[in-house]
């Protein structure tokens, strides 16, 4: 089948959600994709911080394919020894003393979410409203688009469930305001990603930590794109150590197989009981195959120290670009290689053109360039992404 006739097939039958660049990818190898007719690409976005380990890595494809020769599926009504090694390691990663398995970030959100509603109603009646931050971006379910701080993500989805509350991303005063006794959790981004790459003080997160133990209630962070080495250590909430009650993982998890889990302390074991919180496919083990491959990988090959390494040379050339666009390049900022770029202009014509010269990066937030790559990625390839968005903003 032909590249026209595959995006043909897919605008006809696909619900109209997403707003696609006309390419189909396939195959990949490292930080390379191609597309069918033979151009190849760098991978600045790594399907959104999800392909940690790039392409086609030999230990998660190896992992999967034995793993699907033996058994897919089993429920979790029964023990496999897959997940038993998943749940230990993210453990001894953590330091966090209980795991639960999902599918994706939003599940992973929702299951925190439920058990901080939990553990709120059985400690007062009424302790039940949950904080989280403008801009913010948590999911896309009822709930988690709730706690969403974007109302453009809820238009047209109302009514919206009751109970939450939004104080501005980095304002310690705005979320004191917010504060008090029904207040039952706080959830928030270490590094805000989606919504334009802001990465707030390790005081402010500090303080955060220190107004929800003044009230009983929960602290959430959703490591879902700053988790698992990405930002330059194992979690983004290390760099403040304002420890978390409940910490969200996903994406960069499975390595690209859909997983995703939310850890918490022994305290809070017993909010769940048998039947208040499930997964059909959570923790299956396919995924949790893939998952440990992940995992070993990123032990092994130490890379949070790595994604530290070269996300500190990324961020200073980026900074170098800047000055070479002051008028069009407002701020780089991030950690790790969670990096963006805030342009003076809206920044999709920057994310086409790189497109066209073999370079696959990502807009959020409307003029935020977002950087992504796999965890793999070299300095030569970041030089290679460098001369070109220095021959894009000559023309822009």
């Amino acid at each position: 089948m032909d590249q026209k006739t595959i995006i043909a097939d897919t605008e006809r039958y696909y619900l109209p959600v997403f707003a696609r660049n006309q390419i189909v990818l396939d195959p990949g190898k490292g930080c390379k994709l191609y597309d069918m007719e033979g151009n190849e690409y760098l991978d600045f976005l790594a399907g959104i911080a999800v392909n940690a380990l790039g392409h086609a890595h030999p230990a998660l494809v190896a992992a999967i394919a034995a793993q699907a020769a033996k058994l897919i599926h089993c429920s979790n009504l029964y023990y496999t020894c897959v997940q038993s090694e998943l749940v230990k390691t993210l453990a001894a990663v953590s330091g966090f003393d209980r795991v639960f398995l999902c599918n994706s970030g939003a599940e992973a959100n929702e299951g925190a979410l439920k058990l901080a509603r939990k553990y709120g109603n059985e400690k007062a009646p009424g302790k039940n409203r949950i904080i989280s931050a403008v801009h913010s971006f948590h999911g896309r379910t009822f709930t988690t688009l709730t706690a969403t701080g974007q109302p453009k993500y809820q238009k047209g989805f109302e009514p919206l469930p009751a109970g939450f509350s939004y104080a501005a991303y980095g304002d310690i005063e705005a979320l004191e305001q917010l504060m008090g006794e029904e207040v039952c959790a706080v959830i928030l981004e270490p590094v805000q990603g989606e919504g334009g790459v802001f990465v707030p003080t390790d005081d402010y997160l500090r303080q955060v930590r220190a107004l929800c133990d003044r009230y009983e209630a929960l602290l959430i962070f959703d490591e879902i794109q700053t988790g698992l080495c990405r930002c330059g250590k194992w979690f983004a909430w290390e760099y403040s150590g304002a420890r978390p009650d409940v910490i969200t993982l996903a994406k960069a998890l499975g390595g690209g197989f859909p997983i995703g889990a939310f850890l918490t302390t022994e305290r809070l074991s017993g909010v769940f009981g048998p039947g208040d919180h499930g997964s059909t496919f959570g923790g299956n083990p396919l995924a949790c195959a893939a998952a440990n491959a992940v995992l070993r990988v990123m032990i092994d090959d130490k890379l949070a120290d790595k994604a530290a390494s070269t996300g500190s040379y990324f961020l200073m050339m980026l900074g170098r670009l800047q000055e070479r666009y002051p008028d069009k390049i407002l701020e780089v900022r991030g950690r790790g290689l969670l990096l963006g770029m805030e342009l003076a202009k809206p920044g999709k014509p920057i994310v086409d053109a790189c497109l066209q010269r073999g370079m696959i990066i990502n807009c959020t937030a409307g003029n935020v360039i977002r950087l992504v790559p796999p965890l793999i990625i070299s300095k030569v390839e970041i030089d290679a992404l460098l001369s070109v968005l220095d021959e894009v903003f000559q023309e822009f």
